[in-house]
């Protein structure tokens, strides 16, 4: 399983992190455990750090459980949503934590089993559910949702200037057989789309499939959630480090830091009060890349965007 994944921009990650988690009794999250790569070298670099892991993806908790065994109890792995983080701190009775990573997006495992539906490149069941015990699968959004439903998620969530041409022929498609599978979806968008757009941007189906993940996951909404909500978990030093893939999600992180990063005093007041001062001291400027090397051993690692803060006050 080690040598299917390889962890993004992992050293950066735990350099990121480890000025908060050197200490005895420093607690991590993993908000993103996946296959496990970022939450054991978090364990194996930090020896007297806890662990809690997060994940929806019931068969990703198995095979990590497997891989983190070695570290017993200082490893802990729950079945949640990211946006469930305060429920899982409550819940494990530790409301304040040193560290929060994020790897958002899809995980490497996800991508590589076909029968999950997530890759474009390969024939597959349109599912794309990252728990695959409940809600709406991709298909079940294909036929039933309205024209104007799809067209806003294929704008909204895969920024597809073409969404009018796919949604018309998804729309004359069904009528005819629901989808079923990702092949007859890859072949309908790229018959509907003009020459020029089959030109730029890399594979024609990239932005509807993004769309169709997005959507069926609450992606987005969830992201919206957890950010703020790992925020309020650090402590005083505390710190939080993000891994987005698309703008999408890079702008929603980007906000949350830069407003909690900011002063909020009203204009003209000649001494700030604590109240008004930052919460928060950016890590990063801007968002940092995966160098090329990094890409070269990685492919995935190629539109990854990394940001991060620490905590430099409580709450008043």
């Amino acid at each position: 399983m080690s040598q299917r994944h390889v962890p993004v921009m992992l050293q950066r990650c735990l350099d990121m992190l480890a000025p908060a988690l050197t200490q005895p009794g420093a607690v991590v999250v993993d908000c993103t455990l996946g296959l496990g790569g970022h939450s054991e070298a978090l364990l194996t670099q930090f020896p007297e750090a806890r662990l809690i892991a997060l994940d929806r993806d019931k068969e990703a908790l198995r095979l990590s459980g497997e891989r983190l065994a070695p570290f017993g109890a200082r490893a802990t792995l729950v079945h949640a949503v990211y946006d469930e983080l305060p429920e899982v701190l409550e819940r494990l009775g530790t409301p304040r934590v040193q560290g929060v990573l994020f790897d958002l997006g899809v995980s490497s495992m996800q991508l590589d089993e076909a029968d999950r539906g997530f890759a474009y490149a390969q024939d597959a069941p349109l599912d794309m559910r990252m728990d695959q015990s409940t809600g709406m699968s991709a298909a079940e959004v294909l036929n039933t949702y309205p024209a104007g439903e799809l067209v806003r998620i294929l704008r909204a969530y895969g920024e597809e200037k073409q969404a009018k041409r796919i949604v018309s022929a998804i729309v004359r498609e069904r009528e005819k057989e629901p989808f079923s599978n990702s092949a007859r979806l890859v072949e309908l968008i790229r018959d509907s789309l003009p020459q020029a757009a089959k030109r730029t941007g890399g594979n024609p189906s990239k932005r509807t499939f993004q769309a169709l993940r997005i959507e069926v996951n609450g992606e987005l909404a969830s992201v919206e959630r957890a950010i703020p909500a790992a925020v309020e978990a650090i402590a005083v030093g505390g710190r939080v480090a993000v891994l987005s893939y698309q703008s999408l999600e890079d702008r929603i992180v980007k906000q949350v830091f830069a407003a909690g990063a900011a002063n909020t005093a009203p204009p003209g007041l000649p001494v700030v009060p604590e109240r008004y001062q930052p919460r928060l001291k950016l890590l990063t400027r801007g968002a940092e890349l995966p160098t090329e090397e990094e890409v070269a051993e990685n492919r995935r690692a190629a539109p990854a965007r990394l940001r991060g803060v620490q905590r430099i006050r409580e709450d008043v």
